[in-house]
C-alpha cells in the first residue's frame, strides 16, 4: 500500500531524522535544519531587602529555602553581585544599565506624589525587548515614580500589577508601619501641611497605599491586603507565563517581600525558625519554586534564563541577616550593596557553579540585550557590561573579566571604589580593604600598600569629572518632572 504523505508530513519526518543526527553531533537541532533558534525568555526576581546570608545557598543554616537550594544547585551563584544601598536607586540602575546616580540623581529613595521619576526618555530593558517582539510585564514592586508618566507602562512594560512604592509608605491605621500582629497604631495619617518634596510625602502623612493594575488603582492596601502579596504577585506571574508560552517573553518579578513592614500569609506564619521576617523568606522561596515548576512544566526551562537577586542589603533590625558581611541597607559596607544573586538556565548556565567576578545589576541590561540580539542604546553612556561570559561559566583564567571596577554611590555621594579585591572607602577614612582575603572589612590595610590607595583615589577622580564625588556631575542624566502630583487614590467604590 502507498501512503501521499503531505508536505508537512514529510518535513516532521525530515526534522525528526535530523534531531538524531544533532543529538549525535552535539549540536543544536534548529541550526542544523537552518532555522532559527527561539529567542530565549528572561525573568528577573527581585527581592526587597533581602540579606546576603538569609538563604540557605548563600550559608543560612536555619533559614529552609529548598526551592532556592535547587535552584542553586541546578545553576550559578554571583557572589560578588553588587546593588545599591536603597530601593529607587538600585531599580533605576537594573532597568537602565546606568550607574543610579546617572539616570536617578536623588538623595534617596522617591515617595508617594513625588514630582520626579525616572525620566521617560531612558530606555529600560523592556523598551529593548518590545523591540524584539517581546510580551513584557512587571509584577510587583516599582518605586521609580509613582505618577502617570514614570509608571511601568510608559517605560516598556504591556502590563502591570503591584504596589508603585514600597509597601510601608501608607497611612499607620492600615499597618503600613507596623509588622503582622501588632496593635495597629492609634495615630492616624493627616494631609501634609506645607510644601511636598518633590520626591514626594513622607511619615505619617502619606496617603493610603494603592494597588495597581496597569494604570488604574484597583484596592486600598491596608494590613489584610499585605498578606496576600507574595501569593497574588506569584499567581499574576504564572498567569503571564502561560499566556505567553508561544512567544518570548519578559518577566519582572519585583517582590515587596519582605522589606518591613512583614506580613507573611496565614499559610506561611510560624514555618521558618526565623521569626515573622525568616516567614515570609519562606514564602518568597514557595514563589521561586512556582515560577520554575511552571517553566519546568510547558517545557521552556531550557530557553529561559531566570535571576534571582535583592535590590539592596538587609535590614538586620527587621530580622535579615548579611552575614559574613559588614553593614546593612542604607550603607556602603559590603553587607549593604552586595547581594545574594542566582542565575538559573538548564543546559546553558553551568550546575552547581559560583564566581566571585565582580558583577552588577547594571550589567543585566546589556547582558539581556546581547543575548535577545538587540542593541543597547548607542546614544547615551551605558555603564554596565555583558556579563554572559561570566555567568555562563566561559571566561578561562587567562580572560580579562568583563567588569573589574565599582563604584559605591550613596545617593548622590560617592564613598567607596573597587577595583579587583580592593576597596578604599572614603566613607571610612580613606580604609582600604582586601575583600578577597577580608570579605568582612575588618582590617584597614592602607599603610602597607598605598600605591594601591593611590591607584584607587585617581579612579575616584575620573568618575568626579564625570558624575561627581559629590552633587550633580556633568554626567548625571535629568530626572523626569511633572508640574504637579497627585497621590494615586482608588474610586470611591474600589477604597473600603
Amino acid at each position: 500500500m502507498w501512503f501521499d504523505l503531505s508536505s508537512a508530513s514529510r518535513l516532521f519526518l525530515r526534522c525528526q531524522r535530523v534531531a538524531v543526527w544533532a543529538l549525535f553531533l552535539g549540536v543544536s537541532v534548529f541550526a542544523a535544519i537552518g532555522v532559527a533558534q527561539p529567542l530565549p525568555n528572561f525573568v528577573i526576581i527581585n527581592i526587597d531587602d533581602l540579606g546576603y546570608g538569609d538563604i540557605g545557598p548563600y550559608g543560612n543554616a536555619t533559614q529552609d529555602t529548598p526551592n532556592l537550594d535547587r535552584m542553586a544547585a541546578e545553576g550559578r551563584r554571583l557572589t560578588s553581585h553588587y546593588a545599591a544601598p536603597v530601593c529607587s536607586p538600585s531599580r533605576a540602575a537594573l532597568m537602565t544599565g546606568c550607574y543610579p546616580k546617572r539616570v536617578l540623581p536623588t538623595p534617596h529613595v522617591l515617595f508617594p506624589a513625588s514630582r520626579v521619576g525616572l525620566a521617560p526618555e531612558e530606555i529600560t530593558i523592556a523598551e529593548l525587548l518590545k523591540r524584539a517582539g517581546y510580551a513584557t510585564a512587571c509584577i510587583g514592586k516599582w518605586h521609580l515614580g509613582d505618577q502617570p508618566p514614570f509608571l511601568p507602562t510608559r517605560q516598556g512594560f504591556d502590563y502591570y500589577y503591584g504596589l508603585p512604592y514600597s509597601n510601608d509608605m501608607g497611612p499607620p491605621e492600615d499597618g503600613a508601619k507596623s509588622n503582622f500582629g501588632q496593635p495597629l497604631p492609634k495615630q492616624r495619617s493627616k494631609p501634609p501641611t506645607g510644601p511636598i518634596p518633590e520626591d514626594g510625602i513622607r511619615g505619617i502623612a502619606q496617603p493610603p497605599l494603592p494597588w495597581l493594575e496597569n494604570e488604574r488603582v484597583i484596592q486600598r492596601v491596608r494590613a489584610a491586603e499585605q498578606q496576600t502579596l507574595v501569593r497574588r504577585y506569584t499567581e499574576k506571574a504564572v498567569e503571564f507565563i502561560e499566556q505567553h508560552r508561544h512567544q518570548p517573553f519578559f518577566l519582572y518579578l519585583p517582590h515587596s517581600a519582605v522589606h518591613f513592614p512583614l506580613y507573611p500569609s496565614e499559610s506561611f506564619r510560624g514555618r521558618s525558625r526565623n521569626g515573622l521576617f525568616g516567614d515570609w523568606v519562606t514564602e518568597v522561596d514557595w514563589s521561586v519554586g512556582r515560577i520554575l515548576n511552571t517553566l519546568r512544566d510547558l517545557q521552556l526551562d531550557d530557553r529561559t534564563l531566570v535571576i534571582f537577586t535583592s535590590d539592596n542589603g538587609g535590614q538586620p533590625r527587621h530580622g535579615a541577616n548579611n552575614a559574613p558581611l559588614r553593614g546593612g541597607k542604607g550603607s556602603t559596607w559590603e553587607g549593604g550593596v552586595r547581594v545574594p544573586t542566582i542565575c538559573w538556565w538548564p543546559g546553558s548556565i553551568p550546575a552547581g557553579t559560583e564566581t566571585d567576578a565582580i558583577t552588577t545589576m547594571m550589567d543585566l541590561l546589556p547582558t539581556i540585550a546581547g543575548l535577545a540580539g538587540v542593541e543597547p542604546p548607542a546614544d547615551r553612556i551605558i555603564d554596565g557590561v555583558d556579563i554572559w561570559p561570566v555567568m555562563a561559566g566561559t571566561l578561562s583564567e587567562s580572560d580579562a573579566p568583563p567588569r573589574n571596577e565599582f563604584f559605591y554611590f550613596r545617593g548622590l555621594e560617592l564613598e567607596a571604589v573597587r577595583q579587583g579585591p580592593w576597596k578604599l572607602s572614603f566613607k571610612n577614612q580613606g580604609a582600604l580593604y582586601n575583600l578577597e582575603k577580608d570579605i568582612g572589612e575588618t582590617k584597614d590595610v592602607a599603610a602597607d600598600h598605598p600605591e594601591v590607595v593611590a591607584r584607587l583615589t585617581q579612579l575616584a577622580e575620573h568618575i568626579d569629572r564625570d558624575l561627581g564625588r559629590k552633587g550633580v556631575g556633568p554626567g548625571c542624566r535629568p530626572l523626569g518632572r511633572v508640574d504637579s502630583a497627585r497621590p494615586l487614590l482608588p474610586h470611591p467604590e474600589e477604597a473600603n
